[in-house]
């Protein structure tokens, strides 16, 4: 066990660690497989870094993520209502397999291959409204934009509304210091746009995921054994809506970065389009979008590297030290297409692993393959050095993307 008081001051994790994760990470990973820490919050956690323990951590059914497990006083992530807190993400089984299977129908490789043709229409207009030159934030005029028109067209979401969830999320993933009372509103504000949306859906219900889910919902379940509750229905739509926005504007816009920061590999992808479905699977291991998987808290003691962490206590498991991992990925910090980056841990693994996971790799493809088609010069503009990143453990992501073309 390590605090490693050089890196993180006080074993705080937010200090220095959001400027430079992989250098800090790199150390930690080196010095110690598990490391006592600081929380965002104040409380206190075990931080875990290397691949193995990750991977075995993610997968270990004595590690749960439902916080009635945890002691009074760790560090639980969120604080939400009862109506958005009961989603997969605070669930072990038999509940989360109810609702996962529930759900999951509508993200299957094969259902999401069917969206292909209209993510790439969504792709293509924004490019339009680009020009054939210029200069633009990518972030604000593609990255973000897609994802959220995608997920809000699955679900059914009116186009009135996507703008106002973009920035609730914005406000709950990076809070901001001098506004404390901004997460709470925003999430007031979450928690009555899903009440409208959902008196709205049960009105005049349509040809979509919303729709088919409150279906489930209030018919009792297209299997006898299936059941949601109200709070689970409205915690699955804020899940899916937020998880579904967040992960792939981040991964997008990191995706876009490591592309026009190695020209040579650029060039590459230009050249053979075809490689991009294993591309992605590179760039969400070099700079994916999450730094530490969900918290998860023992139900016994259990032991991690050489470590016994006491049952209740916070487990903080680093998927980005996991994926930069020597050991796992030769030569880990180098930005390589090349490379078989199967097994990376950007998205989880075991019961919990993404649900959406084939939605953020298509999205991601598609963005990328219609950049590189429509825009041939694409090249920062700034200095790298200047870029700005979100201040959240919760989603790594570039706040802005300043590009010409």
């Amino acid at each position: 066990m390590s605090t490693d008081q050089d890196l993180l001051a006080d074993g705080r994790l937010t200090d220095g660690l959001l400027a430079h994760p992989y250098a800090v990470y790199d150390r930690l990973r080196d010095s110690a497989p598990v490391h006592r820490v600081t929380g965002p919050d104040g409380s206190p956690a075990w931080l875990v870094t290397r691949y193995d323990d990750v991977r075995e951590a993610l997968a270990n059914p004595l590690l749960s993520l439902d916080k009635r497990h945890a002691l009074p006083g760790g560090y639980k992530g969120f604080a939400l209502p009862p109506a958005l807190d009961a989603n997969l993400l605070n669930m072990d089984p038999p509940d989360h397999t109810r609702i996962r299977r529930l759900v999951g129908r509508a993200f299957t490789t094969r259902r999401v291959e069917q969206l292909r043709a209209p993510i790439r229409r969504t792709a293509d207009h924004l490019l339009d409204a680009l020009g054939v030159h210029g200069s633009t934030d990518l972030i604000a005029a593609y990255a973000a934009p897609l994802p959220i028109t995608v997920i809000c067209d699955l679900l059914g979401v009116p186009d009135g509304h996507r703008r106002d969830f973009r920035a609730w999320t914005d406000v709950l993933v990076a809070p901001d210091p001098a506004r404390p009372q901004a997460a709470k509103e925003a999430v007031v504000a979450m928690l009555g746009f899903f009440t409208q949306l959902l008196a709205a859906k049960r009105k005049e219900p349509a040809d979509d995921l919303l729709s088919d889910l409150i279906a489930v919902r209030d018919e009792g379940g297209r299997e006898g054994s299936d059941r949601l509750s109200e709070d689970e229905l409205m915690s699955l739509a804020f899940l899916i809506l937020f998880a579904g926005y967040e992960n792939t504007v981040q991964l997008i816009g990191t995706a876009v970065l490591a592309l026009l920061q190695h020209p040579g590999q650029l060039a590459a992808l230009r050249a053979d389009p075809s490689r991009l479905p294993a591309a992605v699977e590179e760039f969400v291991r070099y700079d994916g979008p999450a730094l530490l998987a969900i918290r998860r808290f023992p139900l016994e003691d259990v032991t991690i590297g050489d470590v016994t962490v006491p049952a209740g206590e916070t487990v903080l498991l680093s998927l980005a030290a996991a994926n930069r991992d020597p050991r796992r990925f030769p030569d880990a910090d180098r930005f390589d297409l090349g490379r078989d980056a199967t097994g990376h841990l950007a998205l989880g693994h075991g019961i919990h692993y993404c649900l959406g996971a084939p939605l953020a790799r298509l999205e991601t493809e598609i963005a990328l393959a219609a950049l590189l088609e429509r825009l041939p010069d694409l090249k920062l503009d700034g200095d790298p050095g200047d870029l700005r990143w979100r201040p959240s453990l919760r989603a790594r992501g570039l706040l802005t993307l300043p590009v010409t073309y």
